[in-house]
């Protein structure tokens, strides 16, 4: 069973499949930062200097022994504007591939190869051969 997993785990597609997700995870956190230090201050600020980080509902005040309870819908519309983003570099990459794949479809096919002789024609070259040595 071990050397069955090892198969399975050293294929080429295992091995693509976890670059892609290491990378997409620092995409991610690249595009959070983006949109949590560049974008979102800059529509906060269109809209009236508001922060969406502290944008939240309470539903229960603050006590001697316990914080707020509180619905952060501010952090929310930033998920989302994450995913927006995410989901758009995704859509522009895609598209991308499969221009070049339908390049590379239309590319011409490049001329196949005559075909090998027969054993028979291979027979008679070689006996050609041996009669023009002699």
């Amino acid at each position: 069973m071990l050397a069955e997993f090892k198969k399975f785990a050293l294929r080429g597609n295992v091995i693509d499949l976890a670059v892609a997700v290491v990378i997409g995870a620092a995409f991610g956190k690249i595009v959070s930062s983006l949109v949590a230090d560049v974008v979102m201050p800059v529509v906060g600020m269109l809209i009236g200097g508001v922060d969406f980080a502290d944008m939240a509902i309470v539903l229960k005040a603050a006590t001697a022994d316990a914080p707020a309870v509180t619905l952060g819908y501010g952090k929310l519309i930033q998920t989302i504007v994450d995913f927006i983003v995410v989901a758009f570099a995704i859509f522009l990459f895609i598209k991308l591939y499969a221009r070049l794949q339908a390049k590379e479809a239309a590319a011409p096919a490049p001329p196949p190869a005559p075909p090998a002789p027969s054993a028979e024609e291979a027979l008679l070259t070689e006996i050609r051969d041996l009669l023009k040595k002699s």
